[in-house]
């Protein structure tokens, strides 16, 4: 009997070991909201010459302008050219891109506002989507949803110890 006994000590000893096991399934589905974004654009003018005069609407030598603004839209005057010197080489050139126009008010569902670089989308719609998990499958039909975002995600995480 004493000779058995170191072998039942060995077969009595606990074992120490962890080991941990998880399995998860998740699915996101989202539909998106209408937004719209709006860019407005500013008022520029330049002018560039050689050998020129220039004379604006008030007769006084300059070189023309913006004035006073209104609605975000700045007044411009316009000045005309003439050559300095007769026969002598000359060059003129002038351009004036004009703003977006400042709303007062928030613009009427369905009406376009004044802005040149003009984003909308409309809300998502679920339509005929889908999502399902069966044991672990993950089943994503985008049917004829439109404006969703649909995310399935299978998980395993195993750790031994």
């Amino acid at each position: 009997m004493k000779k058995l006994l170191p072998f039942l000590f060995m077969l009595s000893a606990p074992a120490y070991a962890d080991m941990n096991h998880s399995i998860s399934s998740s699915v996101k589905f989202e539909s998106l909201s209408a937004a719209s974004t709006a860019d407005k654009i500013g008022s520029s003018y330049s002018i560039s010459g050689n050998n020129v005069t220039t004379v604006d609407s008030n007769s006084a030598a300059t070189l023309g302008g913006f004035g006073s603004v209104t609605n975000g839209v700045p007044a411009v005057t316009f000045p005309s050219a003439t050559q300095a010197t007769s026969g002598e080489a000359f060059s003129f050139s002038t351009s004036f891109l004009e703003g977006d126009a400042t709303p007062g008010s928030a613009v009427t569902v369905g009406t376009v506002p004044n802005f040149s670089d003009l984003t909308s989308t409309s809300a998502g719609s679920v339509g005929t989507a889908a999502v399902a998990i069966d044991n672990h499958t993950i089943t994503l039909t985008p049917g004829t949803g439109t404006g969703i975002v649909m995310t399935g995600q299978f998980v395993v995480d195993l750790t031994i110890e």
